[in-house]
């Protein structure tokens, strides 16, 4: 039986307008996750999955001589002030430890690592001679320490692996997780230990209550990949572990694409609810264009609008920076509100009530010409204020784009004087 505090239940039940029961429920039969490690109290919970509004992560770490503790703090509060519901740290490099702990003694919302980068941490060579053990060692530590829920590139496996190595993508393996993974069983010519010690995790998961992140590890890198047959066999194994993760009594998420083109998103989140039996869905992106550098956070938000309005239950921002650098503060706020105006647009369409609300309340005050009212509900309000305060109107109630001709407030004007 999965342990999930009352109290968190009832406040995620009052923010999501849900009967607590059907949560219990969602939990329980694998359709709904609710991250929290049994060593934290989390400030901000949420739960994703069926029936819930669609959630974002944001991601943000160390990168070896290009970042710093310091700096990454701050990202991790714009993340959070622009409205992350969980973050990720994908910290590599030697610092990661210190990173971590500092992250969970301050962090608000949910928090997931990649275990494997710790371990690669080290370097590509040392990463080479790890023991099967060591593995299941470092998911041990990090559950130890308080991490809400973990990425476990778990689907990828020796047969699949020599499979791709024929050649036949565009782009190889361009999760970092997965090529790691991909590179030891290679050279050791052994199975992947995510898979086969998958039991040994699930112990873990289970006594510190971590949700488990399925990764992708052959998600697509480029829209001709997309839906390819690697991704799918990954996919099918992936929904085997999901039927052990729920029958242990652990908390499971399946990650998805990736680049996918506009009309093949229905179809990828329908195959992973089918195949994965209802799980919740976390995407990055997804991405319907490769041809848009530097603004891959509009690209990611037209595939994330259209995968959570077919299933998908978890968005993964995406930056402008992405493919290009590391973000910095204004790149991670903007690939938050990109998501979250995405995942709003997804939950309107899944007739999700608070998200109706928010937009009849918003066009409510936009009729009466309350600023400040339709500012407080923006989805990024800080950005339509400074935008109003840059334009001086004759009239405070109207703009400068309509001005004494506001459509609105001749009819006002006309039917008061009918």
């Amino acid at each position: 039986m999965i342990k999930i505090r009352e109290v968190l239940l009832k406040k995620i039940a009052k923010i999501e307008c849900a009967d607590v029961e059907d949560i219990r429920e969602g939990v329980r039969s694998g359709l709904i996750a609710v991250p929290e490690n049994m060593k934290r109290k989390i400030a901000r919970p949420f739960a994703v999955g069926k029936g819930m509004t669609t959630k974002i992560n944001a991601n943000f770490g160390l990168s070896p001589g290009y970042s710093s503790i310091d700096r990454e703090m701050k990202k991790m509060d714009a993340a959070v002030a622009a409205g992350a519901d969980a973050l990720m740290d994908l910290s590599t490099g030697p610092l990661l430890g210190k990173m971590r702990k500092k992250i969970l003694s301050s962090c608000p919302v949910p928090l997931g690592t990649v275990p494997a980068y710790e371990l690669a941490s080290v370097g590509k060579k040392k990463f080479i001679s790890m023991k099967e053990d060591d593995f299941v060692s470092v998911i041990r530590k990090q559950a130890e320490e308080g991490v809400d829920f973990f990425t476990i590139h778990c689907g990828i496996t020796q047969e699949i692996v020599y499979k791709l190595s024929e050649g036949s993508r565009t782009m190889n393996i361009v999760s970092r997780g997965g090529a790691l993974l991909a590179s030891w069983m290679l050279a050791n010519r052994r199975e992947n230990p995510f898979f086969s010690r998958f039991d040994d995790i699930l112990d873990i998961a289970k006594k510190y209550n971590v949700v488990l992140s399925l990764g992708d590890s052959l998600r697509p890198g480029s829209i001709s990949d997309a839906t390819d047959h690697f991704q799918i066999r990954e996919l099918l194994v992936l929904g085997d572990l999901q039927q052990k993760a729920v029958a242990r009594g652990v908390q499971v998420i399946i990650e998805g694409p990736g680049h996918v083109p506009l009309d093949q998103i229905e179809a990828n989140m329908t195959l992973q609810k089918s195949l994965c039996h209802g799980a919740p869905f976390y995407v990055l992106g997804p991405l319907v264009t490769d041809a848009a550098p530097g603004y891959d956070h509009i690209v990611g938000a037209i595939g994330g609008a259209l995968a959570a309005w077919h299933g998908a239950d978890f968005l993964c921002y995406v930056t402008p920076a992405e493919h290009l650098r590391l973000p910095d503060i204004e790149d991670v706020r903007q690939g938050v509100v990109a998501s979250k105006i995405a995942a709003h647009a997804a939950d309107i369409a899944k007739n999700i009530p608070s998200a109706i609300r928010r937009d009849r309340e918003i066009s409510k005050a936009r009729a009466k010409r309350d600023w400040k009212k339709q500012f407080k509900l923006s989805l990024d309000p800080d950005i339509p204020a400074k935008i109003r305060k840059g334009s001086r109107p004759r009239e405070e109630d109207v703009c400068t784009m309509c001005s004494e001709y506001c459509s609105i407030k001749i009819m006002e004007e006309c039917l008061k004087s009918s």
